[in-house]
C-alpha cells in the first residue's frame, strides 16, 4: 500500500473514532439544572413588600410567605424557568441560611443579586439593616425544604 493511501486510512480511522468519541446527552436540560445547581452567587440581598403583588410568575403571594426575585436580566435569559425553583441564601456577615421560593424578578438587582419577602429576609438579618451581602444557589428542581 503506497504512503498515500495508508495515510489518508489512518486520517479516515482517526475522524472516525473523534465522531464515535462524541458524548451525547439526550437530557440537556437535567445537566444544564445540575450545573446552576452548583453555581454560587455572591452578591447584595434585599427584601420588598410582596403583597398585592403579582410577581412574574404569575403567583399573588404574601409578606410571609418564603418568596424569592431573582434579576430581571437573569429571570429573561432562563425564560422564566427557575420559577418555584428553591435557592439556598446565606447571610454572608453571620452565616444564616434560608431557603426562598422564586416568584418574582427584580428589575434593579443585578444578575448576582436578589430581592427577598419581608419574613425570609427576617431569617437572616434584620429588616432595618436592609440589605446584606449574601451567597445563593438554586436547588435541583423538585426539591423542598
Amino acid at each position: 500500500m503506497s504512503r498515500i493511501a495508508l495515510s489518508l486510512l489512518v486520517l479516515f480511522l482517526c475522524l472516525v473514532q473523534l465522531i464515535a468519541a462524541a458524548p451525547v446527552d439526550a437530557n440537556v436540560t437535567s445537566v444544564v439544572e445540575d450545573l446552576e445547581k452548583r453555581v454560587t452567587h455572591t452578591g447584595r440581598g434585599t427584601w420588598y413588600y410582596v403583597d398585592q403583588n403579582r410577581g412574574n410568575c404569575g403567583y399573588m403571594d404574601v409578606n410571609s410567605s418564603p418568596v424569592v426575585a431573582i434579576s430581571k436580566k437573569r429571570y429573561d435569559a432562563n425564560n422564566g424557568d427557575n420559577c418555584n425553583q428553591w435557592v439556598q441564601i446565606t447571610n454572608l456577615a453571620n452565616g444564616k441560611v434560608a431557603y426562598g421560593k422564586t416568584r418574582d424578578s427584580c428589575e434593579s438587582c443585578n444578575t448576582e443579586s436578589i430581592d427577598m419577602s419581608p419574613s425570609l429576609f427576617s431569617k437572616i438579618a434584620k429588616q432595618s439593616t436592609g440589605q446584606i451581602q449574601v451567597s445563593w444557589h438554586f436547588m435541583a428542581k423538585g426539591w423542598k425544604p
